[in-house]
């Protein structure tokens, strides 16, 4: 009888033991899986560069053929002709001859951090390359550069608990009811103290179109200090866009295929230098998006002497 109950004892020891190791391969299945989606989400995303640069906040740029960039994995812009100058410029509001000025002048000022260590050439774009760490730090791999569509502020809401739904808290200043084809803004530019990951800090320019049911369209642009994002507290330059309220559509910066970059100097998500200090100098950027009349399609223009200073003695 007790050898009896050592054989059954050693079947049930031996079952536990199949059972723990049956659990430890599916616990370790979907980590290995993790990896692998992450690993090839990482090689959609981050194009084989001809040159790239080490910024002193520790991002990679990297100099992406124009032609190479993650918009055209779109296929609505397979065998896309690459427009390089707006075939229409808004009377009064962007005058090629003051940039082309700016860009002469010795003393224009840094507009991001990178460019300390370097410079993009012709034909490319810079691309802020994209870490396993940042992936990680999405809720999910599907919602990674994406808005959650739930916190979308309505500016034509006086109800106070609508405006700070979601714990957000904002001051919108905005203009309705007529024909709009285009916005623009300059924007001091700061480094607002975050002291949670999960918060976020911003200033931008947003234009909206539809209701704010399925059918919101959105642009936006600005600056944003997002640790959820970006993973530190840098003030970074951004650009945001949706077809459909932020259910299935759009992203940040170039998170996505979608948004087509022209311009070789100016990386999105990147961090912007030099910024504006309390009783000291001021800087600024000025964004501006119009629509092009022949083409029906937005362009957003990032102009090379955009970060301007003046000295503030108060």
């Amino acid at each position: 009888m007790a050898a009896q109950l050592g054989v059954s004892h050693g079947l049930v020891l031996l079952f536990l033991l199949l059972i723990c190791l049956s659990n430890a391969a599916v616990a370790g299945r979907p980590v290995t899986r993790q990896r692998l989606d992450v690993r090839r989400h990482l090689k959609r995303l981050n194009k084989p560069a001809l040159n790239s640069i080490k910024s002193p906040d520790g991002d990679i740029i990297d100099c992406v053929h124009i032609s190479q960039q993650l918009a055209f994995d779109h296929p609505f812009l397979q065998n896309h002709t690459i427009q390089m100058r707006p075939s229409f410029h808004p009377e009064g509001l962007y005058d090629d001859n003051k940039v082309a000025k700016s860009d002469s002048n010795k003393e224009q000022k840094i507009t991001q951090l990178w460019h300390t260590n370097g410079k993009c050439p012709e034909n490319t774009i810079p691309i802020r390359r994209t870490s396993k760490d940042d992936i990680l730090r999405a809720s999910s791999m599907k919602r990674f550069g994406k808005k959650k569509h739930r916190t979308i502020p309505h500016p034509m809401s006086a109800d106070p608990d609508l405006i700070n739904e979601s714990g957000h808290q904002h001051a919108i200043a905005y203009v309705e009811g007529d024909k709009y084809y285009g916005a623009k803004a300059t924007i001091n530019v700061w480094d607002p103290k975050i002291q949670q990951p999960n918060e976020f800090s911003l200033s931008q320019l947003w234009i909206l179109g539809g209701s704010f049911g399925e059918d919101l369209n959105s642009i936006e642009a600005g600056w944003q200090v997002s640790p959820d994002l970006y993973g530190d507290n840098n003030t970074r330059l951004f650009t945001y866009w949706t077809s459909d309220a932020y259910q299935a559509t759009g992203c940040y910066n170039l998170l996505c295929s979608g948004f087509i970059q022209i311009n070789n100097e100016i990386a999105m998500g990147a961090s912007i230098y030099p910024i504006s200090g309390y009783s000291g100098s001021q800087y600024d950027i000025s964004i501006l998006v119009w629509k092009v009349k022949q083409e029906q399609n937005s362009s957003i223009k990032a102009a090379k002497n955009n970060n301007n200073s003046n000295s503030n003695n108060n």
